[in-house]
């Protein structure tokens, strides 16, 4: 038994109150070694009285460990606990001050102490996110819906993109296509920023309490608030708050007075005048690019007018949450004080931290409700798209993940396969439809709430920003319908099926290293999905009774036998008849 592998820790990820009710309890093993692993837990102040055991599960493995889970129901919500380890060839007893070869004597010394389930530090997201699919949608270049606020520059719908350049999108656009955001499952809406700003993609805010001129007005933007939430339809914004625009009128300010503008600590300036030398600005910005001067939000009266700006749109506009740009570079502090003003407003606002990383600090119930999970993307591209990666290796990767998070958090991930920010998926898949697709149902089948990048689901491409960033297709003989209804059969799949979304999983090893099997479910379904990965038939090695299973979604026409093959790059989604 490698004792050096195991690790367990109280809160966070390893040990937290799932609900008022459930403590899950984790532990992490070096793979393979454990044979079994035994909670005993019971009150620290009466533990004759209320000491049980539980087995613990496996319940996800990686490429080096194994994590063990148990969800107790603590009578008066604490509990003391440690664990009893079992190999092939010993056992061995670990508490917090250690191992023992023998049960504890005295169990009020050394052992794990979770002290109270504390209501207000249970990590609570909002329910609705569960249930959500959203779509990303890149205001400027989704649709032209009133031509009168158009920038005098404006060109031709549908031209080449470039970094500068404007084709005229608006909220009125995005309006006029509710209905067909309605027909593909849509229920919510990312947009990236909405306020006045000199670029197309406005994260260089001028006026945080106004809607963009070219984008409408406000008014207008509570109007399409109104027409969403009419539809079910949930709307997120994008809060550029670690920074703003070199138009913002306190860095007009100091830029005109320097040292003596009284908005002269809204800023971090290393040094007087404020220019660029050398290609690096004598001022803090985000990522050295001079017309997005970092804002102080440790300064009282910066904290105030943000703090004013996330109030105002949840109230008078009645928006669903924030998306946090740059998160992590804003002090942790700012973030708790942003929390406590947006819940008070919208408890069950979303708010959502574009955090590449591990995101464990934000992550605690005081600051943000889940993070744009980046390493879902990454581990997704690299099977799907990349694939540099086979299905054990992309397995490993998923499960590592769930084991970083405590499952509320991983419920209400925000789990993207692209953006503005990156290259386009079908170009990364070089052009492979079929391939797109299995990454797609993945992300539809799994934890967190899944968001399209407009334009994914009718076979739009493009590199890097700004071909990323192309004007929406709306002629539909130049759209992929074959596409669009995949993705409207998935997006129905994952609403009629809550297991795909907050039950259990469980990843099948393949032969085939390119076969990816997976299972989910809940007290009423249970679900396998198989997705070939390759460009030659496979087949799924475990027996299937025919009597007992029934296809819900594949990509060919399959007749259920006890072996079966999957075509190159194809899929099976099949049902347990016994659920």
């Amino acid at each position: 038994m490698l004792l050096e592998a195991l690790y367990h820790r109280i809160k966070q990820n390893w040990s937290y109150a799932y609900d008022e009710k459930t403590l899950h309890i984790r532990l992490r093993s070096k793979k393979d070694d454990l044979t079994n692993v035994i909670l005993h837990y019971g009150d620290k102040y009466g533990w004759e009285m209320t000491s049980a055991e539980v087995p613990m599960t496996k319940w996800a493995s990686d490429s080096l460990f194994d994590y063990w889970e148990a969800a107790i129901e603590p009578r008066f919500r604490r509990t003391i606990y440690y664990f009893q380890l079992h190999d092939h060839e010993q056992t061995v007893y670990m508490l917090e001050k250690g191992f023992l070869d023998q049960k504890p004597a005295i169990v009020y010394e050394g052992l794990y102490d979770f002290p109270y389930m504390n209501r207000v530090d249970i990590i609570t997201p909002p329910a609705w996110v569960k249930d959500a699919v959203f779509y990303q949608i890149f205001p400027e270049r989704f649709a032209n819906g009133d031509p009168g606020n158009d920038p005098d520059d404006v060109l031709p719908w549908g031209g080449t993109p470039t970094p500068s350049n404007f084709f005229g999108g608006d909220l009125q656009g995005v309006m006029d296509h509710l209905d067909y955001l309605s027909e593909l499952g849509i229920n919510a809406i990312y947009f990236t920023p909405v306020f006045e700003a000199t670029t197309n993609h406005k994260y260089d805010t001028k006026d945080y309490f106004k809607v963009d001129p070219h984008f409408g007005t406000n008014e207008k933007l509570k109007q399409l608030v109104d027409a969403c939430h009419g539809r079910g339809i949930r709307v997120l914004l994008d809060a550029v708050f670690n920074h703003c625009g070199k138009t913002f009128p306190a860095f007009v300010d100091v830029m005109e007075n320097g040292a003596a503008s009284a908005y002269a600590d809204w800023f971090y300036v290393h040094s007087w005048p404020l220019e660029v030398k050398d290609g690096i600005p004598t001022y803090e910005t985000f990522a050295f690019e001079p017309i997005m001067p970092k804002l102080n939000t440790e300064n009282p009266e910066v904290q105030q007018y943000l703090l004013d700006v996330a109030r105002y749109w949840i109230e008078e506009i009645g928006i669903d949450g924030w998306r946090l740009d740059v998160a992590n570079e804003v002090d942790h502090q700012f973030w708790r004080e942003f929390r406590k003003t947006v819940k008070s407003v919208n408890p069950d606002a979303y708010l959502l931290g574009e955090i590449m990383h591990d995101s464990m600090p934000w992550l605690q119930g005081d600051q943000f409700d889940a993070v744009m999970n980046y390493p879902f993307t990454n581990a997704l591209l690299n099977f799907f798209a990349r694939k540099t990666t086979n299905a054990e290796q992309f397995s490993h990767a998923i499960q590592a993940q769930l084991a970083s998070y405590p499952r509320q958090i991983t419920e209400v991930s925000f789990n993207l396969l692209g953006s503005h920010d990156t290259t386009r998926l079908l170009t990364l898949c070089k052009g492979h439809k079929e391939s797109l697709m299995l990454a797609y149902l993945f992300e539809l089948t799994f934890y967190g709430a899944p968001c399209i990048y407009y334009g994914d689901e009718i076979g739009m491409d493009g590199e890097h920003d700004p071909l990323n960033r192309k004007c929406m297709e709306w002629d539909q003989g130049k759209q992929d319908l074959a596409l669009f209804s995949f993705f409207r059969k998935a997006i129905q799949l994952r609403k009629q099926y809550r297991a795909l979304r907050t039950g259990g999983l469980r990843f099948y090893p393949q032969a085939n290293k390119q076969l990816l099997a997976y299972e989910r479910w809940d007290d009423e379904d249970q679900l396998l999905i198989i997705m070939n990965n390759s460009g030659s038939a496979a087949q799924y090695s475990k027996d299937i009774n025919s009597g007992e299973w029934t296809g819900i979604l594949a990509s060919h026409e399959n007749v259920l036998k006890r072996t079966i093959e999957i075509p190159a790059y194809g899929y099976l989604i099949l049902k347990s008849l016994k659920s």
